[in-house]
């Protein structure tokens, strides 16, 4: 059985106290730490600027457990799935969902193993959840697909989206760490203004994010503006329900002033009528706020059907006539299941 610790489990100030006790200079740690998160590296022997002796002893203390990829698929819109194992066998999705003509290249990270949401029109919400990942999964999600982007369309990820499997802010210090590991001096360094957290709607986490304050962007999953849809689809808003929701954003605004939109999946005679629409107008009235119409993506024994192009674009126009940011977004990936709602490591 393995003895040796993940070391990447380790601060900076845990790996100090070891170089300490081998008789090191202090400041080895923070080239460790830096070959860890600022170069990604995957492996003691390639720490090539520490002596050969202190090489054979984090190989003999410590191991670095990393992702193995386990199928990768590809849309003819050019998205990437990618399957990942983990370290105990477990399995999880990112997704790389290139826009060229925008420029815009963007990783879609998962944040559990499974979920325990149970949203009634997610396939990952049909999956239990196993575990929270640990920070370091997340970041390397981020580093493989940048490295598949950079191979396939020879561009560097340009935004990371929290909306893969899991509900982010279940998993908040592991969430938090890893977008420190993302953002940091010492990470990779990247604007924490190209980061979107997604979450299913966790008020108290809402407000706990607002006062941590990272600097990123913040989606709600909405998907229907009155609590009696909402509760059909979503058991999440029996507990935190459209009125505790709204003020929650509303104070991560006011604390944070950082962007915030609503992602809303249209449904075929549930949730895009004009009448939705106007409950959805009231929902935007109290902060600045992005509604992204997303369609339907078909999820094996779900009945919700996806609402036409007819009726998404009369809402779209409701929402714009009434000055409401909206923006329509077409599913990409959907031909490999890798579009919204449709993770679950197939």
């Amino acid at each position: 059985m393995e003895s040796r610790l993940d070391i990447r489990q380790l601060s900076l100030q845990d790996i100090q106290q070891y170089v300490v006790t081998w008789k090191e200079p202090v400041f080895r740690a923070k080239q460790i730490y830096e070959w860890l998160w600022k170069k990604s590296c995957y492996s003691f022997d390639e720490m090539t600027n520490l002596s050969l002796t202190l090489r054979e002893k984090l190989n003999d203390n410590f191991l670095i457990q990393s992702l193995v990829l386990d199928a990768a698929q590809y849309s003819s819109d050019g998205t990437i799935k990618s399957r990942f194992i983990l370290h105990d066998s477990s399995k999880i999705e990112a997704v790389l969902i290139p826009v060229k003509e925008e420029n815009r290249f963007t990783v879609c990270v998962s944040t559990q193993v499974g979920c325990s949401l149970t949203c009634s029109f997610c396939a990952t919400g049909q999956m239990k959840r196993v575990r929270n990942l640990e920070a370091s999964e997340i970041y390397d999600q981020y580093v493989y697909v940048n490295q598949q982007c950079l191979e396939n369309f020879g561009h560097p990820l340009t935004n990371v989206v929290y909306m893969g499997m899991g509900e982010p802010l279940l998993t908040y210090s592991n969430t938090m760490k890893s977008i420190e590991l993302l953002t940091s001096d010492m990470g990779l360094g990247i604007s924490p203004k190209r980061i979107t957290i997604s979450t299913a709607g966790i008020a108290k986490m809402i407000e706990k994010l607002a006062d941590d304050n990272p600097k990123v962007r913040l989606a709600l999953s909405l998907h229907a503006a009155d609590d009696v849809k909402r509760n059909t689809i979503m058991p999440i808003n029996e507990q935190n329900n459209l009125d505790v929701l709204m003020k929650a954003l509303k104070v991560f605004y006011q604390k944070t002033g950082n962007k915030i939109s609503y992602e809303y999946i249209a449904f075929a005679d549930f949730n895009d009528s004009i009448q939705d629409a106007k409950n959805l107008v009231s929902l935007c009235t109290s902060f600045p706020v992005t509604v992204n119409i997303i369609e339907y993506n078909p999820v094996e024994g779900v009945q919700l059907k996806k609402s036409s192009e007819d009726n998404i674009n009369k809402f779209a126009k409701y929402l714009r006539d009434h000055d409401v940011m909206v923006t329509v977004r077409r599913s990409r990936g959907k031909d490999i299941d890798a579009a919204c709602g449709q993770l679950a490591n197939k």
